[in-house]
């Protein structure tokens, strides 16, 4: 880059903020031999790095096909800063545990429900579920149907899940994959309705494509919208055991199924949640761009003391706003329509009609200039939706934090191109001396960078010790489910403005109601 320009433009530019991940990089031949200004500008060819080789890479600096660069400080005359050496702990990984009451760590920060157990048993789930009167759909995938069946069903054995034999298997013409999405979607319900003697309670739906592929949304939006059926999206690539484990916890837990739960979550030792009844909401804003409508989703813990059960309510909102409009909406006296009166009224039914007197809120997606607005405008709202209520001896706490993946401090381990373990934490002299914040390194990342997540503790109104803290940060996933619930959401509202041919600067679609069968299911997992 920097010598095209200069040969091509004489210009010298200056590169200062270049990420860690750089790959090395070739010049096509034509380019490289007779540069001009008015020719396209090189292109790239990168070469596949492993993960462990990308960090040395940017450190030696890289090379291309007709010279190498040494290390751009020497181009620019740049003073290379020091790594700033941080002291961190490593917190211990929590605990799962399956059915056959055992507990289970991870390995590099990950569980292999595949793994065998005492007596060379395979694990089972907590609460595995009975499917029955289902159906396997399939749009033209090239996929041999009856080894799926006998291995999901083998699989679905093996982990306690009462999967029954398909009702039918309904394979889409080859005519029909001719129309566009949402028409093949309407003449595979058609063929539905035809085959089956009644609706179907589960549908696993074979695409044609692994990723991007234009029937999801409108086939999701069929299911769960209008005819509340549950459903399995599934690509025939790479189907192995694994594979179909991990689909088979996907279908459990939307039918309404338990996976694995948490020891301290058996225990009921989690603390300022087991004691008290804790409600638990995660809060994402999805912003599609300045044509759609921006989608705000909140998920929120049900059925007390369990912490892993999830509602989530998604509504869409103007495009590019960065707070959440629809949090609290009375439209009278005696009603309010946001989405934290929905979720608590879900709340006070699955939890034998208790209210939440200790309310934690996540929220992502906040730049840090707007840490304060958001905060204050959204944190007033929930407490408006909480006095709407009516309820003088109801006076909950709130607690909340905002998270911050989308930013650029990365850790290493001294000495080393390692990357730090899954569960370090960073609290101190990288942090602000006043606020409550961390660093937060939850996940292992196999390639690359290690993405670290920031907390910022903005309000507390119990007194927890930083142990307690640590503890409930590396247990909750209620943002991972906002940001797929708000995800699903926008599709769903992609699907219509594709369809009604509103798509246009300055329109506006609404997202559309979950049909009530599948309300309170965890279809977003």
């Amino acid at each position: 880059m920097y010598f095209y320009f200069y040969n091509a433009h004489a210009l010298q530019t200056c590169l200062t903020n270049l990420p860690q991940e750089i790959l090395e990089m070739k010049y096509s031949k034509q380019v490289a031999s007779s540069p001009s200004p008015r020719v396209i500008p090189p292109k790239f060819v990168p070469l596949k790095a492993h993960g462990s080789n990308r960090i040395p890479m940017a450190r030696r600096g890289f090379g291309t096909k007709g010279h190498r660069i040494p290390l751009l400080t020497n181009h620019f005359n740049i003073e290379k800063p020091s790594n700033t050496l941080v002291e961190g702990r490593v917190l211990e990984p929590p605990k799962l545990k399956f059915g056959n009451d055992k507990d289970v760590l991870p390995r590099d920060g990950r569980w292999n429900f595949n793994d065998k157990g005492l007596m060379n048993q395979m694990q089972t789930l907590v609460a595995p579920t009975l499917i029955t009167h289902w159906a396997i759909v399939n749009f033209c995938a090239p996929c041999d149907i009856d080894n799926l069946c006998r291995d999901l069903l083998r699989c679905s054995k093996a982990k306690g899940i009462d999967l029954r034999e398909p009702y039918s298997v309904i394979q889409e013409n080859q005519q029909s994959s001719r129309n566009p999405a949402p028409i093949r979607v309407e003449l595979m319900f058609e063929e539905i309705q035809q085959k089956l003697p009644g609706p179907p309670r589960f549908l696993l739906c074979i695409l044609p494509e692994r990723k991007n592929s234009d029937i999801y949304g409108p086939w999701k939006r069929k299911c769960l919208v209008d005819h509340g059926i549950v459903t399995q999206c599934m690509a025939p690539t790479c189907i192995d055991d694994q594979y179909l484990t991990n689909l088979l916890l996907k279908i459990n837990a939307k039918m309404g199924g338990l996976n694995t739960l948490l020891s301290v979550e058996c225990l009921q030792s989690i603390p300022f949640v087991s004691s008290i009844p804790t409600m638990i909401f995660g809060k994402v804003l999805s912003h599609s761009g300045s044509d759609v409508p921006s989608t705000a989703a909140i998920v929120s813990s049900r059925k007390w003391p369990l912490i892993c059960r999830y509602r989530a309510s998604a509504r869409a909102q103007s495009a590019r706003v960065e707070t959440i409009d629809g949090l609290f909406e009375p439209v009278s006296p005696e009603r309010d329509e946001g989405m934290i009166r929905e979720l608590l009224e879900d709340f006070y039914q699955s939890t034998s009609k208790v209210k939440p007197e200790h309310i934690i809120i996540f929220r992502d997606g906040v730049s840090e200039s707007r840490f304060e607005q958001v905060v204050n405008v959204e944190l007033e709202q929930i407490k408006q939706a909480c006095r709407f209520i009516r309820d003088d001896e109801w006076d909950p706490k709130f607690t909340m934090i905002v998270t911050q993946k989308a930013q650029r401090t990365n850790f290493l381990q001294p000495k080393s191109d390692a990357k730090v373990p899954p569960g370090t934490l960073i609290d101190t002299k990288i942090c602000h001396p006043k606020n409550n914040d961390f660093y937060l390194c939850a996940q292992n990342g196999p390639l690359g960078v290690h993405i670290t997540t920031f907390f910022l503790i903005k309000l507390v109104s119990l007194p927890m010790t930083c142990k307690s803290w640590f503890i409930l940060w590396h247990m909750f996933a209620p943002i991972w489910y906002a940001h797929q619930a708000a995800a699903l959401m926008s599709q769903f509202m992609k699907s219509d403005m594709t369809s009604n041919s509103r798509g246009g600067r300055g329109g506006f679609t609404q997202t559309p109601k979950l049909h009530e069968n599948v309300r309170d299911s965890m279809f977003f997992c």
